[in-house]
């Protein structure tokens, strides 16, 4: 089956001119926001051709290493071979990367800008990743309204829209789609205007009242949000808009991992949401409408407080020590208050509650 790798090999020689941009290019640009680029760009407005950037980034790091890899991360800059094979993304500049980890603050935010060959830019919000701290924003949507990394978001798209007078493009994968969508529907309204499309890939939604803001209005007909058959990511809390849902070749979480999605052409294949991508969609969302905010703000910073015991930055650390960051997540719950222990086994609990509930009255809608 085909993925964005085979889409770069059979059409990075048909230019933008030709075969307009479309929901698969947004894809490469938004998995290739996840490379490290530290020490190869900076927070500049210089622009740098794509090939100078290829070249340093393997001048630095294994080809090698990268194509053996399992992680989309490391994974990610191969991207820029296949690009620059052909003339629909050869002659690409990138410019303005930022890479911003502040763990006081919980957030995690990296974007950078892609200057295109058909003179529009495409902003790309990097998504999760494998950092605690990012991670712990995710969860933190779930209670706050808005997080620093979403404020960060907003900052950088005003900026960029400021100094490139050209129509825009916003896009991201996971967390990276959320503050694509957030970016664009709070940035400067002239910033606004000049967006074309906004593409949130499997990217979690907003609590509700973001979603009755005007600018979140204005925005929502420019979003295309696209979600694999059985998403999990996708479907935390609500967006307003229509999920394109696409076939992918991983199975549960593994649907995350845009690598599997499938293309045809110049598009994804199309599904059907799965059965498990419905009861997982129900579940989370009965889930959450029995816990309040205080309940869920106190469930997040015990669970992270448990992650955060181990020592280590990324869930990667965790599982090259698994034995040691078990022992000392262990040892972190054992010292938790009695009242915290039980507040974690109850929110667990309810969530087991509520898949059963969604199982049996999906068994009963059958049976009818």
């Amino acid at each position: 089956m085909a993925d964005i790798f085979d889409y770069l090999e059979w059409r990075a020689d048909v230019p933008l001119s030709v075969d307009p941009f479309n929901e698969v290019d947004n894809l490469v640009l938004a998995e290739l926001a996840y490379a490290d680029f530290d020490g190869i760009l900076d927070d500049s407005f210089d622009r740098v051709p794509l090939k100078n950037v290829d070249e340093a980034y393997f001048a630095a790091h294994s080809r090698d290493e990268a194509i053996d890899s399992d992680s989309h991360v490391d994974r990610a800059p191969l991207l820029m071979d296949g690009m620059l094979s052909g003339r629909r993304f050869r002659s690409t500049k990138l410019t303005k990367y930022v890479n911003i980890v502040n763990a006081d603050k919980d957030m995690q935010m990296s974007a950078m800008t892609f200057i295109l060959p058909d003179g529009s830019a495409f902003i790309a919000f990097r998504g999760t990743g494998s950092t605690v701290v990012g991670w712990k924003e995710d969860f933190n949507m779930s209670y706050m309204p808005v997080t620093e990394g979403q404020r960060s978001a907003v900052r950088y798209l005003n900026e960029i829209g400021s100094k490139l007078r050209r129509p825009l493009r916003v896009g991201g994968h996971s967390k990276g789609g959320n503050f694509a969508v957030f970016a664009s529907a709070f940035c400067d309204r002239k910033v606004q205007d000049r967006i074309i499309t906004v593409y949130t890939n499997d990217g979690p939604g907003f609590r509700k009242e973001i979603m009755v803001e005007e600018g979140y209005k204005r925005v929502i007909p420019k979003v295309v949000s696209i979600v694999p058959d059985t998403s999990i990511i996708g479907m935390l809390l609500k967006s307003g808009s229509t999920h394109k849902v696409i076939k992918s070749s991983g199975k549960g979480i593994g649907q995350h991992y845009a690598f599997s999605w499938q293309v045809e052409r110049n598009r994804f294949v199309t599904a059907e949401q799965s059965d498990l991508g419905l009861f997982i969609k129900r579940s989370q969302q009965d889930w959450l409408s029995k816990i309040d905010d205080e309940s869920r703000e106190s469930f997040v910073n015990t669970l992270f407080s448990i992650f955060e015991a181990t020592g280590m930055d990324t869930f990667g650390e965790m599982e090259d020590n698994l034995f040691r960051s078990a022992e000392r997540m262990l040892s972190s719950i054992k010292g938790l208050p009695k009242e915290r222990q039980k507040e974690l086994l109850s929110i667990f609990g309810e969530l087991a509650k509520s898949g059963t509930q969604v199982a049996r009255s999906a068994i009963s809608d059958r049976q009818k």
